[in-house]
């Protein structure tokens, strides 16, 4: 069952979404050639602790970290620890908040240093998918139009929308129904209705979507180790349209 949110829930996402945003932001700004990536965890943590926030994926089904660092071939749920980032390499960050309860959850790609044009087409496309997907995020719509816009603008791109994992809702926990696939065709599923929350995350391959998990039990990896993109919003549909939760001050504002 689809559990609707109220205002005021709502709202609680809403602080949280805003701590992703600018831990997300933070984060961003570190990576740097030669660093690990336990570093950014550690600055995760302190970046909560600071606002009040917990980290909602540390100790989530046994995860061991605060936030997913996902490098290269890495697709998601990449354990922050003894990896250096190097000069050319693509960086997915991934991080949830909880204030008095309620989650918000969201990512991003960033690349290191200089990058082939192909390198910086995937992340364009994997944050552009996750734009169409938002647009489609509204009272009205099925829930598999997001799914259908997101799998259009990234196999029209001639990349790969890996199936094993898909988007969720979201609210008093961190994963709730409805599941949102990145594929399928339209018009299908259930009708979205004003206060339901849902994270929308395309995850995207240069090649084959095909991911196999490492022996930690957490890293999903490319079968094929070409490299992956990751971009995900926390976002709340209203009657006022769709308001992205996962954004800084001034922006997410129903459209």
């Amino acid at each position: 069952m689809i559990e609707l949110k109220s205002a005021s829930e709502i709202e609680l996402m809403r602080q949280a979404g805003r701590i992703v945003a600018g831990l997300l932001a933070t984060l961003a700004q570190l990576v740097r050639p030669g660093m690990k990536t336990k570093a950014l965890d550690d600055a995760a943590r302190t970046y909560l602790r600071e606002r009040g926030a917990q980290p909602a994926f540390l100790g989530y089904r046994g995860f061991p970290a605060s936030i997913c660092v996902s490098v290269n071939e890495e697709v998601v749920h990449g354990i922050p620890g003894g990896r250096t980032i190097r000069e050319g390499d693509v960086v997915s960050l991934d991080a949830g908040a909880v204030i008095s309860g309620y989650y918000a959850d969201a990512a991003v790609t960033v690349t290191v240093g200089a990058v082939s044009p192909a390198v910086r087409r995937l992340v364009e496309t994997t944050r552009q998918a996750l734009e169409m997907g938002i647009r489609q995020a509204r009272t009205g719509h099925r829930l598999s139009d997001i799914s259908h816009a997101v799998q259009e603008v990234v196999e029209g791109a001639g990349f790969g929308i890996v199936r094993d994992f898909v988007g969720h809702g979201i609210g008093r926990a961190m994963h709730e129904e409805p599941p949102i696939p990145n594929f399928g065709a339209p018009h299908m599923g259930p009708r979205l209705k004003a206060g339901m929350v849902l994270a929308i995350e395309p995850m995207v391959t240069e090649r084959s979507p095909e991911v196999e998990i490492l022996e930690d039990g957490w890293t999903a990896v490319t079968k094929d180790r070409s490299r992956a993109a990751h971009f995900e919003h926390t976002v709340a549909i209203t009657d006022a349209g769709t308001d992205i939760l996962t954004q800084g001050d001034g922006e997410g504002k129903p459209d």
